[in-house]
C-alpha cells in the first residue's frame, strides 16, 4: 500500500511539473492562477505550506515544497515500516492535485454537466452553519463506483439519511458514482448533499481544501508554517467529521500483484488520513488498523455495501441518529434541497396555484389527542396527475413546559420536518407555502396521512422536553381551508404584534448561543430581542425554546445585571459571561457598537458590516454578493479576516434581520450610517426597511443608499454621497 500510495504521488508531481511549465511558457511566471470566489488563494496549498498561490511562479514555489515532501519509491522486497514517509507522500499528491486542479481553470477548463468543480467560500460559509447546528454531521468523500446503479443510489440513500454530505471523485474502470446517480435521475447539488466534483481522481483534492478552509475560517487558524499546518490538520482530525468511502477494484485479482487500486488512489487515501480521515472500501485492499493518525483505524476494507456507511461512522466516530418514520418514502436532512420539477410533479399545494397555510397551536393537554392524524377533503389519490389542492395543515401541540411563545418558533420547524421528505418539495410558511409531492413519492405510496405522521414524529423526537402531545389536521376541503385560513391570519396578526413591541429592555435575560464552539471555540454570540444570532437562523424566542429543551445546550440564560453603559450595549453580567464562554479571550462586548468591543464572528454571519472612514459610515455585504465593494476587498477576504472569535472594531458579521432592528449599530447612529449594500440585499430587506424609516420619518432615506450599480470605489460612493446629501456626512466622525 505504502509503495503504491508513493508511486502515485511520483506521478503526480511529475505531472504538476509537466503541466506547470506548459503554462508557464505558454503564459509567463506571472500569470494568475487560483479558483474562483476565495479568499484562500488555492486553500489547500495555503494551509499546508503558508504559500499564496497569486501566480504560476507561485505554484512553481509550492510545487518544489511537494518534491521536498516525496519519499523515494521502496524497493519492491524490502519490509519496512513505510506509514511515515506515505503520510508524506500523501502530502505531496495533495499539493499536486490543487496545482493540476487549478491549471484547469487557467485553461479554461472549467466543470462542465454534472460536475461542480470548486467549491467557493460563499457556499462553503452557508454549508458551515450546517456543520456547526448538528444539522450535517460530517462529510464523506466517495471515490470511485459501485457495480451497479441501484447499489450507488442505495449508498447515497443511506448518506442521506443519516444527513451527511457526499462529494463524489474519480472512478472506477471508467465509470463514477455520480454518472450512475445522474443514470437514476437523482438530484445533485449542495442542497440535496450530494457533490460531484469532477472524475478525475485529482477532483477529490477539493474535498480536503473544502476542510482546510473550515479550518482556518471558521476555527480562525491563520496558515503560515508547519506549526500552523499541524494545528489545521489536528482541527479536522477534532471537530471535521469526515471519512474516505474507497468504491469498486480498478484491477482484477490477478492483475498488478494482487494491487486492487491505482497508484493514483493510494495517493490521495494517504492525503486524506494526513487530515486524521480514515478510509474504508468496499474490496479487500491491505489494512491499516492501529491507531494513530486517526482517531480508529486508518484503513478497513472489504465491508460489505450494504454495512459500508455503518461501518464508516463507527471507524470515524460518527453517532447519528437516524430518524426511522413509519412511511413509505427515504427520510434525512440530505433530501431537504431538493426540487420537484413540473416533469416529475405529481400534486402541488399553494404557490400560485391554490390556497395553503400552516398554523401550530399551543393547546391545553385534554384537549390534543397525541398522534392523531386526521384528514378534512379528498386525499391526493383523488386528483389527477400534475394537478393542485388546496391545503391546510393545523398542528395542535400540548406540554407541561410549553409556552404560548415557542408557537411560531415551532412553526417554523414544519418547512424543515416536511422537507426532509424524499419527494416532497417545501417553500415557505404561514400563509405563503408552496409544496410539491413527487410522482416517485406517489408510486411508492405517499399520501396526505404520511405527511402528518412525519410532523408529529418529528416534533416528539426534536422538541419531547416541552411538548408531550402533537395531533394534526389536514385540510384539503377548499371551503375549510378558507374558513381556517381566515382564522389563522388573525393568529399571525396578534403573534407579530406580540414579537415587534418586544425590545432588549423589556427582558432582564439574554440568550448565549455557543453552537459555533464546535467549529470557533473563542466565539461566543449573544443574542437578545433586538439582536439576533448572526448566522440569521436563531431568535431570542429560539434560544429560549432551545434552553427549555435542553438546559445544559448551547442556549444559556444570562442575566444582564448592572448596566455599564446603555449607549454601546454593556452590561455586567453579560460581560463576565462572555468572559467565562470564551475562556478569557473576550474581556467585554457591546450588544450596540461596531467600534468599541464588537461582538466576535465566527464564520456563518449573513453580512458583514464595515466601517468606511472616508464616508463616515458603513457599507453592509451579504454572504451571497460576489463583487468588488468600496473597501477594496470582497466578502471572503473580509470574511477571512474577522472570523474565528476575533473581535475586529471597524467590521460585525450580522444576521440581516438586524439590520432593520433599532438597536442595529445605534451606539454609532444606526441606520443612518449605512452608505452602501449590494442591491440583491436593498430589495431583499426593502419591506422591512422601509417600515423601520417610516417609523422614523426619513422615508426617503433608501434612495440614498448606494449599490454596486452607483458605486464599486469609495471615489464614485463619494460622489454618490455629495450628490444625494447622504446625512452620514454631517453625522459626528465615526473616527
Amino acid at each position: 500500500m505504502a509503495r503504491a500510495a508513493i508511486r502515485g504521488a511520483h506521478f503526480y508531481v511529475g505531472q504538476a511539473e509537466k503541466e506547470l511549465g506548459e503554462a508557464i511558457e505558454a503564459y509567463g511566471p506571472q500569470k494568475k492562477i487560483g479558483f474562483p470566489n476565495t479568499a484562500y488563494y488555492l486553500p489547500l496549498i495555503l494551509a499546508l505550506t503558508g504559500i499564496e498561490v497569486k501566480t504560476l511562479a507561485d505554484a512553481q514555489r509550492a510545487l518544489e515544497v511537494a518534491k521536498s515532501f516525496l519519499p523515494p519509491i521502496p524497493e519492491e522486497r524490502l519490509w519496512l515500516p513505510y506509514l511515515g514517509p506515505a503520510l508524506d507522500a500523501g502530502v505531496a499528491t495533495l499539493i499536486a492535485q490543487e496545482i493540476l486542479e487549478a491549471l484547469k481553470y487557467l485553461r479554461g477548463e472549467e466543470p462542465k454537466g454534472i460536475w461542480l468543480g470548486f467549491t467557493d467560500d460563499a457556499i462553503l460559509r452557508t454549508q458551515g452553519i450546517k456543520l456547526v447546528d448538528g444539522r450535517m454531521p460530517g462529510f464523506a468523500a466517495c471515490v470511485g463506483a459501485l457495480p451497479t446503479v441501484e447499489e450507488a443510489v442505495e449508498l447515497a440513500r443511506a448518506l442521506q439519511e443519516r444527513n451527511i454530505l457526499v462529494f463524489m471523485a474519480s472512478h472506477t474502470r471508467g465509470i463514477s458514482m455520480a454518472e450512475q446517480l445522474a443514470e437514476a435521475g437523482i438530484e445533485m447539488n449542495w442542497d440535496t448533499f450530494l457533490v460531484p466534483y469532477g472524475k478525475d481522481t485529482s477532483a477529490a483534492v477539493h474535498a480536503l481544501n473544502f476542510a482546510a478552509r473550515a479550518a482556518m475560517t471558521f476555527g480562525g487558524i491563520k496558515p503560515g508554517d508547519f506549526e500552523a499546518a499541524r494545528k489545521i490538520l489536528l482541527y479536522n482530525k477534532e471537530r471535521v467529521h469526515a471519512f474516505v468511502l474507497a468504491l469498486g477494484a480498478d484491477f482484477d485479482p490477478g492483475e498488478k500483484d494482487g494491487q486492487l487500486l491505482t497508484d493514483e488512489k493510494y495517493a490521495t487515501a494517504a492525503g486524506a488520513i494526513n487530515f486524521g480521515f480514515p478510509v474504508i472500501a468496499d474490496v479487500p485492499i491491505p489494512q491499516i488498523l492501529p491507531r494513530g493518525i486517526c482517531t480508529y483505524e486508518h484503513v478497513v476494507s472489504g465491508i460489505p455495501r450494504d454495512q459500508l456507511v455503518p461501518k464508516a461512522c463507527e471507524v470515524r466516530g460518527l453517532k447519528i441518529k437516524v430518524s426511522k418514520i413509519p412511511i413509505p418514502v427515504p427520510y434525512g436532512a440530505g433530501f431537504e434541497g431538493e426540487r420537484v420539477r413540473k416533469e416529475n410533479l405529481y400534486v402541488e399545494f399553494g404557490g400560485k396555484s391554490s390556497q395553503a397555510f400552516e398554523l401550530l397551536l399551543a393547546r391545553p393537554m385534554a384537549e390534543v389527542e397525541d398522534g392523531k392524524v386526521e384528514l378534512i377533503g379528498p386525499d391526493i389519490d383523488q386528483v389527477q396527475e400534475g394537478g393542485a389542492m388546496p391545503l391546510g395543515v393545523i398542528v395542535e401541540v400540548a406540554g407541561r413546559n410549553l409556552k404560548p411563545d415557542f408557537e411560531p418558533v415551532l412553526e417554523r420547524r414544519i418547512h424543515h420536518f416536511i422537507s426532509c421528505i424524499n419527494g416532497v418539495m417545501h417553500i415557505g410558511q404561514r400563509d405563503i407555502p408552496w409544496i410539491r409531492i413527487s410522482k416517485e413519492a406517489f408510486q411508492k405510496g405517499f399520501r396526505l396521512k404520511h405527511y402528518g405522521t412525519v410532523l408529529v414524529a418529528k416534533f416528539k423526537e426534536d422538541f419531547g422536553a416541552i411538548v408531550d402531545k402533537v395531533q394534526v389536521t389536514l385540510i384539503t376541503d377548499p371551503e375549510e381551508v378558507e374558513k381556517r385560513l381566515r382564522e389563522a391570519r388573525e393568529v399571525y396578526r396578534q403573534r407579530d404584534e406580540r414579537v415587534m413591541g418586544m425590545t432588549d429592555e423589556d427582558v432582564d435575560i439574554f440568550y448565549s448561543c455557543t453552537l459555533c464552539q464546535s467549529y470557533a471555540p473563542n466565539h461566543v454570540c449573544v443574542v437578545t430581542p433586538e439582536r439576533l444570532g448572526l448566522c440569521g437562523a436563531y431568535t431570542w424566542l429560539d434560544c429560549a425554546a432551545s434552553h427549555e429543551m435542553d438546559p445544559r445546550g448551547p442556549n444559556q440564560p444570562i442575566k444582564k445585571g448592572e448596566v455599564i453603559d446603555p449607549v454601546l450595549g454593556q452590561w455586567k453580567g453579560v460581560n463576565e459571561f462572555v468572559r467565562q464562554a470564551s475562556r478569557g479571550n473576550v474581556e467585554r462586548v457591546s450588544m450596540y457598537s461596531i467600534l468599541q468591543d464588537p461582538q466576535t464572528s465566527c464564520g456563518c454571519f449573513e453580512c458583514i458590516v464595515a466601517v468606511l472612514p472616508e464616508a463616515n459610515g458603513v457599507m453592509i455585504v451579504n454572504r451571497e454578493y460576489l463583487g468588488e465593494t468600496p473597501i477594496g476587498m470582497t466578502f471572503s477576504t473580509m470574511a477571512g479576516q474577522i472570523g474565528g472569535g476575533v473581535q475586529m472594531p471597524g467590521f460585525l458579521g450580522i444576521g440581516k434581520l438586524y439590520i432593520t432592528s433599532k438597536k442595529f449599530i445605534s451606539a454609532e447612529g444606526g441606520i443612518k450610517r449605512v452608505v452602501w449594500m449590494p442591491k440583491e440585499l436593498l430589495e431583499e430587506i426593502r419591506p422591512r426597511l422601509e417600515r423601520r424609516l417610516a417609523e422614523m420619518g426619513e422615508q426617503d432615506f433608501i434612495n440614498k443608499i448606494a449599490t454596486e450599480a452607483e458605486a464599486q470605489t469609495i471615489e464614485d460612493l463619494l460622489a454618490h454621497l455629495e450628490r444625494v446629501k447622504h446625512p452620514a456626512l454631517e453625522m459626528e466622525p465615526l473616527v
